[in-house]
């Protein structure tokens, strides 16, 4: 939830703003003012978080764009942004790539919640949070005319998926802060392979797949900051899309699994690997074909961490129904899953 905080401490008097503005997309009657809730954006990406800078109200104050840098590193012009004039207004831009986050200070802090999930099982869900600052520099005197700059931001990543602020302070500091939430669910894919090779991509023929026929699956990170790890908690099937069917079959839970399912891979890298055998539905016994669908609830851990948030035993591996209320702790949840058509032989094509 998007949380923001507005405080003006003290107002100063600068130049006007039609002198300042000269050859940026500015408006003068708009933009001569110092900066508000409404000129810093946050967006908590996949592989970047990027923030968006009002870059009127920045001149309008004194500044230019060279005077902000993130967590004070303004002598390090990597840690500068730049300007975007083709907007309006005219905005700072700064883009922090994930996978090199900490090169300007920024801060990863991964903290782990106990709770139970929303299928009733005990697990730990843990969340990343980013954070830093945008500053303008001291002056190097004792006293200053100008105000000083601070952009405070967060955004945090929860780690468990269904696989599916500007605050504003004085002239002696004007701090924006804006928290944003992000996901990470748009990398993950549930995947269906031939063997355990895992080399080439299940193609279900028309008349689908006899029954007891091997199907190995993956749950697979693409293009995800290599700090992250893929965690299986609990995989099950469904006659129909929806993944709140009352009528479900676990693959695995946990540490207890179907007798002809094998977890091959988990918690070790980007991949997740199982398989399970084909099977049918006894609902669909006057159908020629029985529709599976297979869905799996997925974490995304640090490898040192992923030891500690392994499955532990003693959870029941049938539920009712899914229960949306209740006290567990997940954040946001998302659903990536395969669609398994099977029959007297299972027929298998990918859903999301």
């Amino acid at each position: 939830m998007e949380q923001i905080w507005l405080v003006l401490l003290l107002t100063i008097r600068v130049l006007p703003g039609s002198a300042q503005f000269n050859g940026y997309n500015c408006d003068a009657n708009l933009h001569s003012r110092f900066p508000a809730e409404r000129d810093i954006n946050v967006y908590c990406g996949v592989q970047a978080i990027t923030m968006k800078i009002n870059f009127c109200t920045v001149l309008f104050s004194g500044y230019s764009e060279t005077d902000l840098a993130l967590n004070g590193r303004h002598g390090d012009s990597h840690c500068r942004g730049f300007i975007n004039n083709n907007t309006f207004p005219a905005v700072v831009i700064f883009i922090i790539n994930l996978s090199t986050l900490e090169g300007c200070g920024n801060n990863l802090v991964v903290s782990t919640i106990p709770g139970v999930s929303a299928y009733g099982n005990t697990t730990s869900v843990q969340i990343g949070n980013i954070s830093g600052y945008i500053d303008t520099p001291d002056p190097p005197t004792i006293i200053s005319y100008l105000p000083g700059l601070l952009y405070k931001f967060s955004c945090s990543y929860p780690l468990e998926y269904l696989v599916n602020n500007t605050q504003l302070a004085s002239s002696s500091a004007a701090i924006s802060v804006r928290e944003n939430n992000g996901t990470f669910v748009s990398t993950l894919n549930l995947l269906l392979y031939n063997d355990s090779t895992y080399s080439q991509q299940l193609i279900i023929p028309s008349i689908g797949l006899p029954l007891k026929t091997k199907v190995f699956a993956a749950v697979q990170a693409t293009n995800l900051d290599g700090r992250w790890n893929v965690l299986m908690d609990y995989c099950y099937t469904t006659p129909s899309g929806n993944p709140n069917d009352e009528i479900r079959y676990d693959l695995f839970l946990s540490c207890d699994k179907d007798p002809q399912t094998t977890v091959i891979e988990n918690g070790r890298s980007q991949r997740g690997r199982f398989s399970f055998e084909v099977f049918r539905f006894v609902k669909h016994k006057n159908q020629k074909m029985s529709t599976v669908f297979l869905h799996c609830v997925t974490k995304l851990c640090r490898a040192d961490d992923c030891p500690f948030l392994m499955p532990s035993s003693g959870t029941s591996s049938q539920y009712d129904s899914f229960d949306n209320g209740g006290n567990f702790v997940l954040i946001q949840e998302d659903f990536v899953h395969s669609q398994v058509p099977v029959g007297d032989t299972l027929f298998l094509r990918k859903y999301w």
